[in-house]
């Protein structure tokens, strides 16, 4: 994929005042024993083309090596904190901090600004550890004047119990994620519809092949098929990659959403409130349906536990199962802090649980992780 030609980024940190800045802001996260990460500014380009989602997909700064290997600037903390501690051969949990220069474009914002965070890998005591990183980011923030900040918060665990329990294929569980991710929050539902389009029926044939076969025979006859036709790679995607989006719509024609398990999904996208509310109202709909949502919920309940033994002001949390961050790689607990004085709406904080990437970024195993980061230019207004 190559990123159209654009200007080189503007100048968005300013060095001795933003220096201060971003110790002040990174101090909390020090004294809690996370220790100094600082990866390289220039990064491969593969690991955020494949994780990060198209928002970010738009916005990098690439560049070509002599042996035709893209880079780009690196535009986020998190990929490159997770590929060095990968590097390292790390096998004990670890956590980390940063802060300094990423470049992306933004619309009416600096191209180059500054970023502060913290990631934490490998614990198992996920609600505690969930706690820990919203409760520091929100300590950080208020080092920098921001004492009152509206706190939002989703839980893409909770959303996925839901949706394995109903038996949500994955083609429209993927539709329906990011129709949620763009915002759309209980109109997400409408996204577990397949489409009807023109690519549909011209694989019409293919996909009806594919109906009721054994999975590891569909797959081969799916990359037979493409490789007959002299194909290996679509848009980035290998032949694997298609065959599975093949299987996954194949497998959604045998088992359509119904409309029971539509208006569970847009009951649930509806809910809102304080955590405390918010989890009475899950489960009265998983008693009333049937549900076995114990487990997601009981997680849910003790990381607000202890987000109050650490201080966070739970009833200022405005709980949404219809809110989503704009990367695809949350799994879990997902937050956004913002200042009620920016009349943008755009968030100064962000984090959340990201459990599957760094075994698809090349650890040999799922490592459990969280993370969150700031933008410094957005705090205090803006001001250094």
């Amino acid at each position: 994929m190559r990123t159209p030609a654009r200007t080189a980024p503007q100048q968005g940190v300013q060095v001795p005042a933003m220096r201060s800045k971003l110790e002040t802001v990174i101090a909390p996260f020090e004294r809690e024993g996370y220790r100094r990460a600082e990866p390289a500014i220039l990064q491969p380009v593969e690991p955020f083309l494949d994780l990060s989602g198209e928002d970010i997909r738009r916005r990098i700064f690439l560049t070509q090596d002599d042996d035709g290997r893209e880079w780009c600037l690196r535009p986020e903390y998190t990929i490159p904190v997770a590929l060095a501690h990968i590097a390292a051969h790390a096998t004990e949990p670890a956590s980390y901090a940063y802060a300094g220069p990423v470049f992306r474009m933004r619309a009416n914002e600096p191209s180059e600004f500054a970023q502060a965070g913290l990631e934490s890998f490998g614990r198992t005591d996920f609600a505690a550890a969930d706690a820990e990183i919203m409760a520091l980011t929100v300590e950080s923030a208020a080092s920098l004047g921001l004492s009152r900040p509206r706190l939002l918060m989703g839980d893409v665990a909770l959303l996925t119990a839901l949706l394995d329990r109903l038996g949500v294929p994955q083609a429209a569980r993927r539709r329906l994620m990011r129709a949620v991710a763009q915002g759309k929050g209980a109109d997400a539902v409408a996204a577990l519809e397949p489409p009807v389009n023109e690519v549909e029926h011209a694989h019409a044939g293919l996909l009806k092949a594919l109906e009721g076969q054994d999975p590891k025979a569909a797959r081969a006859f799916v990359e037979d098929v493409l490789s007959i036709a002299g194909i290996s790679t679509v848009g980035g995607r290998s032949a694997g990659d298609i065959a599975e989006r093949f299987l996954a719509r194949a497998a959604e024609r045998d088992n359509p959403v119904n409309a029971e398990a539509s208006g569970l999904i847009a009951h649930a996208l509806a809910i809102g409130g304080d955590p405390d509310g918010a989890s009475a109202a899950w489960r009265k709909l998983a008693s009333e349906a049937g549900l076995d949502l114990a487990a997601a919920l009981d997680a849910f309940d003790e990381r607000t536990g202890f987000l109050a033994a650490r201080g966070v002001d739970v009833a200022n949390i405005s709980f949404s199962a219809g809110f989503a961050r704009n990367l695809d790689y949350y799994t879990g607990f997902i937050f956004e802090l913002h200042d009620p004085a920016r009349p943008d709406l755009k968030p100064i904080a962000g984090g959340g649980r990201y459990d599957g990437v760094l075994q698809r970024l090349g650890a040999p195993a799922p490592v459990p992780a969280v993370g969150a980061s700031l933008w410094l230019d957005r705090l205090a207004g803006g001001k250094a």
